[in-house]
């Protein structure tokens, strides 16, 4: 679980508002996803994400994501 800076925010809502992937890391296993919306959910942050080759709905935790990178 991982504490995100601002940088890192200011990053992921860039990558929700020009539609750009992102590759998370959660429980040791990477996955890279379309996000498409950021919510909150019982106190907990969720992202509302789209897998790009499945076309599945994924909602990620964000506080167990590890690390997140945007894949500009």
């Amino acid at each position: 679980m991982a504490q995100f800076t601002h940088s890192q925010y200011d990053d992921l809502e860039r990558a929700l508002a020009e539609g750009i992937r992102i590759a998370l890391v959660r429980r040791g296993n990477e996955l890279v996803v379309m996000p498409k919306r950021l919510r909150t959910s019982f106190g907990r942050e969720v992202l509302d994400a789209v897998h790009p080759t499945t076309g599945d709905l994924v909602e990620v935790h964000l506080d167990e994501v590890d690390s997140f990178e945007v894949l500009f």
